[in-house]
């Protein structure tokens, strides 16, 4: 088990497996080399990006990512504001790990996309060497980046840990391993999943640091919407994909109050396309539960969570309830694009957003548990094919899909007062299964779909 606060990560976009996760790891790899005393003996790296990292690492920032990384910037801190001008310096033919060691680096022979290199272990894999002055390996490590900005060394990945709910199990009071267990501690204890989630935060750090942190989550999804809905102009990557958002949200602004249904669309349509087109230009985004799907829980978080007097209460419980369905997902099975297609992104976020409203509505947690079903199973088999290897096309428009289908999926959950047929736990073995079964050219390649469909240009 791990915190809902790892889960929901502040990071930049425009992807957190392909982005966020290689500069967590070439940080991660440079903080390494200091540890063992050996940095300044490096004068020269080698980075080489497989599987999906090479193919679609292009179109989703990999490359700057790495070298942010290796200049010492991690994605919490980083600001995408100044990215450009220290990147610029790392281009020139030298770079300076951790801003402190200057070393050679060539962009063309030092960085390499090994397209044809597919890692066993998981799609996303990064090879990281270090050398001295003669030419001699000082270092020759191997990472994956495997989903929602979560790394794991090759070492972790072949020799996992003992069962995690065990060793949690000490510390966190509400551990669980699957739905039916969490639903199982609901009844025991009368607790909500909201509830249990927050005590289980205590495994991690005190009640009024998580409500804090959670908190923090909110103002900078909220923040990102902000700045998406007045944003103009075209996002980079060369599709010149259209920033919508900004004038959806001058006509709505503009409107008179109307009661129709097809409002209530418009308003979940500007915000989640409002944070996607933000997470395309490479701004600040939250991983909900990946930079890809980031959109959908903002948008249902702020249409029906956030109140004119400043009480989180109801976007606390959407979160906490949110981020204890998304680590079911997390656990059980993957929400990387690169392993389960769309499914694990757009449809593991669809779920959660949905599990978050229905408890932000007073839904039992049976109802809960069956909002985050429905929001899943109609999004089994979501395939990620992004154009041009860019997170815009159709990622930005399958975000605001999403978030209507959440908030349909809560209101059908809450219609319902009888045993669903398919479970939760069914329905995440289910993802897990057609991922596994899925073609790898409809996994974050851009080798099929609408990425060999549609003219990237």
């Amino acid at each position: 088990m791990i915190s809902i606060l790892d889960l929901f990560r502040i990071g930049i976009g425009p992807s957190s497996s392909h982005t966020v996760g290689p500069m967590r790891i070439t940080f991660r790899f440079a903080e390494d080399l200091e540890a063992r005393g050996i940095l300044r003996s490096v004068t020269r790296l080698h980075v080489q990006l497989q599987g999906s990292l090479a193919l679609t690492g292009v179109g989703h920032g990999s490359i700057d990512a790495c070298l942010m990384g290796l200049l010492g910037g991690e994605p919490e801190t980083v600001d995408p504001g100044k990215m450009s001008v220290e990147l610029e310096a790392a281009r020139t033919g030298a770079l300076r790990l951790l801003g402190r060691h200057l070393v050679a680096f060539d962009l063309t022979r030092d960085l390499e996309l090994a397209t044809t290199v597919t890692p066993d272990l998981h799609p996303n894999g990064m090879r990281l060497r270090a050398y001295d002055v003669n030419a001699g390996l000082l270092a020759d490590e191997t990472y994956f980046s495997t989903g929602g900005g979560f790394y794991a060394s090759e070492r972790q990945l072949r020799s996992p840990a003992p069962n995690d709910l065990v060793l949690v199990r000490g510390r966190a009071p509400y551990a669980y391993g699957s739905a039916d267990e969490l639903l199982r501690l609901c009844r025991a204890t009368g607790m909500n999943i909201d509830e249990i989630v927050l005590a289980n935060e205590s495994a991690w750090r005190p009640v009024d640091q998580s409500l804090a942190g959670i908190d923090k989550v909110v103002m900078a999804m909220n923040a990102c919407i902000d700045r998406g809905l007045n944003a103009e102009g075209k996002l980079p990557g060369g599709l010149n994909v259209r920033r919508r958002a900004p004038e959806l949200w001058r006509r709505l602004a503009d409107r008179a109050p109307v009661n129709e249904a097809e409002t209530l669309l418009d308003w979940l349509n500007v915000y989640a396309m409002a944070v996607n087109e933000e997470n395309a230009a490479g701004g600040r985004v939250v991983t909900a539960p990946t930079n890809g799907a980031a959109g959908i829980v903002p948008a249902v978080l702020r249409h029906y969570c956030m109140r004119p007097d400043g009480d989180l209460k109801a976007a606390r419980r959407m979160v906490l309830t949110a981020g204890g369905i998304g680590l079911l997902y997390k656990q059980r099975a993957s929400i990387s694009g690169a392993e389960m297609g769309c499914q694990g992104e757009v449809g593991v976020a669809c779920s959660m957003a949905a599990a978050g409203l229905a408890a932000v509505w007073g839904a039992t947690p049976e109802q809960i548990a069956a909002a985050a079903e429905i929001g899943m199973e109609h999004n089994l088999g979501l395939t990620c094919d992004p154009v041009g290897g860019l997170v815009q096309i159709p990622c930005i428009e399958r975000n605001a899909i999403g978030a209507v289908k959440a908030v349909n999926a809560a209101r059908l959950a809450l219609h319902s007062h009888e045993a669903p047929k398919v479970t939760l736990d069914q329905v995440i073995e289910t993802m897990r299964q057609t991922g596994v079964d899925m073609s790898s050219k409809y996994k974050e390649t851009s080798l099929g779909g609408l990425a060999v469909n549609v003219v990237a240009c």
